[in-house]
């Protein structure tokens, strides 16, 4: 068998050449040296302590109530928000703002109102933003100075699909008031539960008495009979802003017509707004009326008793216009077929 050769330095010709021998790598000694790295960290490093959690049970528990410590960060972070408001909430759901943030919701909401009132969210909004402290004591006075408003503002009535059981209404005598109210808000696809709660509002009674009036108002829809169309929209909002007074009502029915089509102007101008406004300035102040208590009531004598009269049938109108525009067009379809066989 051949041995293996051994490199060895040599002398060549008076050039002094060196070759070195190849040098093996210890590995016992990068075995230890690895082996106490691992040591040392285990002993004094991360991943001891993270091992010292482990074995008091602050790591990786089973039992940790993950749901309980989501809804305790969630908290933690709304009373870090709630530090930053200018006073703390006065009621549930109470958003206090500062007066800057009150002109800029006021500012925001109008525009988008104007532009996009079929966004409900706008009009929302820009109702609190213009429930001012005056307005909200003038109704606040208009209630105190009537029984049943004292008695609704003792009692806070909530109108809700539950409180008026509203199933029941369907079985209600069909010239009464409940029976009525159920129709229209079954034609209309509405219902109680629809209406959005109070929440710019500071003072707690305001705030009550603001979402009084905001829960009515498909009362007043359902006792004049009046479709939730712009222009049914419109003629209701002239009515509460002649009645109580509600800025954001009156503001309504001011701006909100030039965003129509001539004939909706028209029959506006004609017919609607002089009828709501003689009628808001004449009838009893509609806050004071207990309507809950009012369902059962023939909704003529409801009418007579308020001082309320019904304008022409929106409905009707509209329905006689889109017929008359549809008989022209078939007039002018047959015209222009005549033409071409000429």
């Amino acid at each position: 068998m051949f041995k293996p050769i051994s490199m060895r330095p040599v002398a060549t010709q008076g050039l002094s050449s060196v070759k070195l021998h190849r040098v093996q790598p210890n590995r016992s000694i990068l075995l230890t040296a690895a082996l106490t790295a691992t040591v040392g960290e285990l002993l004094v490093g991360k991943t001891a302590r993270m091992a010292d959690a482990m074995d008091r049970g602050e790591l990786h528990n089973k039992n940790v109530d993950y749901e309980t410590e989501r809804e305790e960060n969630i908290q933690h972070r709304i009373n870090n928000l709630k530090n930053t408001r200018p006073s703390t909430p006065n009621y549930e759901g109470h958003i206090p703002l500062y007066t800057t943030e009150k002109l800029l919701l006021f500012a925001v909401s109008g525009l988008r109102s104007f532009f996009h009132p079929e966004n409900g969210l706008n009009i929302v909004q820009l109702g609190e933003a213009t429930a001012w402290p005056l307005f909200l004591d003038s109704m606040k006075r208009t209630m105190l100075s009537d029984p049943t408003g004292r008695r609704i503002l003792r009692e806070k009535p909530n109108v809700t699909t539950q409180q008026l059981e509203m199933d029941h209404l369907a079985e209600f005598p069909k010239d009464s008031f409940g029976y009525q109210f159920y129709k229209w808000c079954k034609r209309e696809n509405v219902s109680p539960d629809t209406r959005a709660p109070v929440s710019y509002v500071d003072d707690p009674l305001h705030a009550y008495i603001f979402k009084r009036y905001r829960q009515c108002h498909d009362f007043y829809h359902a006792l004049v009979d009046m479709p939730i169309v712009i222009e049914g929209e419109i003629t209701v909002k002239a009515l509460e802003a002649a009645n109580m007074g509600v800025p954001m009502a009156t503001l309504g029915a001011i701006l909100a017509p030039f965003r129509l089509k001539p004939i909706q102007q028209k029959r506006l101008y004609d017919i609607y707004l002089p009828w709501a406004v003689r009628t808001g300035l004449t009838c009893k102040p509609l806050i004071n009326v207990y309507w809950e208590e009012m369902l059962t009531k023939n909704v003529d004598e409801l009418r007579k008793e308020l001082g309320i009269t019904l304008p022409p049938d929106l409905r009707t109108m509209r329905a006689e216009r889109k017929e008359r525009i549809h008989e022209l067009n078939q007039k002018y379809k047959q015209m222009k077929m005549e033409s071409k066989d000429l």
